[in-house]
């Protein structure tokens, strides 16, 4: 499986950092559970500008 520098939870659409007095809490929304930006989980989603990124990121390799 080819490897995907931008899979991370914290480029998931499900991915949801919330300030609070002791620091960043980053929770999932999909799996409803507390998680980290550099975790990888199968179900990733990305964001829409990461689609982006990586569209444009796959073009400039064919180049």
């Amino acid at each position: 499986m080819e490897k995907n520098s931008f899979h991370a939870c914290a480029t998931c659409v499900n991915f949801q950092p919330e300030k609070r007095k002791e620091g960043m809490v980053y929770f999932c929304s999909r799996l409803g559970y507390e998680t980290k930006p550099d975790y990888q989980f199968n179900c990733w989603t990305p964001k829409e500008h990461i689609i982006r990124l990586m569209n444009k990121r796959e073009g400039e390799n064919f180049k």
